[in-house]
């Protein structure tokens, strides 16, 4: 069986994880960039019976599903995976497999931005550098309002971490019930307060209809000059433009973002040049213990299926 595996940007995967149950049954080709265009992953991708998909680096297209007559299997880290055109795959009798991870390292990462967000982290970082003293003011979190948008596994973790810090926590989301809000001592607010009352608005959701452009200009004009928005659900939930409009006018504080419309960002996307914004390349998920944990699930699922059983199919 010859395995494609995709946008291994570290090039570990086959050093954090135990391959050898598939020694003899499997033939790994590991990939470590992105490529973009139907036509150059087709080419890339042909001949192969089995892909490994790293989250959604690399989409897979009906078009580009349709058009690989070796394919059998594809196995995506996460339990979720919405640049798979799953439909096409079971069309085709392709089996779709998810390969469990951990959801602490995500919140970690989020609340890692909001800690260096209100204590100048990397402002202060490179003033030492440049061989400044104490030129910036930071912020007591204690007493400060965290707004959770979304309050499951990772938001409920950011709550957590916001009531451990002494911080009033928020939350907001659509389907938010009183019961749940109770469960993690949350106060249950609407949307609009969530945003205007929040001095970090902490993004937790999933990306979907409904979600994608939740946060546009109305929205981010709702927000304290002094706040500050921390994304690392997915880039499409924060209307793009807008937000850079926000950070360029100091309409609000600054944001942290671990998540983009485009990924790979590219070198001249206007957020790498914005003062009051901190960046990580969505590494939120990105630690050497999950991604073992991913590996070592994708490592279950290829042995099944070698054995004559998809394991974990999520197709649907």
């Amino acid at each position: 069986m010859r395995v494609a595996i995709l946008d291994d940007y570290q090039n570990v995967a086959l050093t954090v994880a135990d391959w050898s149950p598939l020694a003899g049954k499997a033939e790994m080709t590991v990939f470590n960039d992105t490529i973009t265009g139907e036509d150059a992953v087709v080419e890339r991708l042909s001949g192969f019976d089995a892909i490994v998909c790293m989250r959604e680096r690399t989409p897979l297209t009906a078009g580009i599903i349709n058009r690989l007559d070796d394919l059998k299997l594809i196995i995506t880290t996460g339990l979720r995976n919405a640049s798979i055109d799953g439909k096409a795959a079971r069309a085709r009798g392709v089996d779709v497999c998810g390969a469990a991870g951990a959801g602490a390292p995500a919140a970690e990462l989020g609340w890692a931005l909001v800690m260096g967000l209100m204590k100048n982290i990397a402002p202060d970082d490179k003033s030492m550098r440049d061989g400044q003293w104490q030129p910036n003011l930071g912020l007591t979190m204690s007493g400060k309002t965290l707004a959770c948008l979304g309050l499951g596994n990772l938001g409920a973790r950011m709550a957590k971490f916001g009531q451990a810090f002494g911080m009033n926590v928020i939350a907001w989301s659509q389907n938010l019930t009183e019961e749940r809000c109770a469960e993690l001592g949350v106060t249950k607010v609407s949307k609009e307060e969530a945003l205007s009352q929040g001095d970090v608005v902490c993004i937790k959701l999933v990306l979907s209809d409904r979600s994608r452009d939740l946060i546009g200009a109305a929205e981010l004009a709702l927000m304290k000059p002094t706040a500050f928005i921390v994304n690392t659900s997915r880039g499409p939930i924060i209307n793009e433009a807008a937000l850079i409009d926000a950070l360029r006018n100091r309409k609000i504080a600054g944001a942290g973002l671990d998540v983009y419309n485009t990924e790979p960002l590219p070198a001249d996307h206007p957020f790498r040049t914005l003062d009051n914004t901190l960046l990580s390349p969505h590494t939120g998920y990105v630690t050497r213990d999950n991604l073992s944990a991913m590996y070592a699930s994708v490592v279950e699922d290829l042995v099944a299926f070698a054995g004559g059983k998809a394991i974990n199919v999520i197709n649907d």
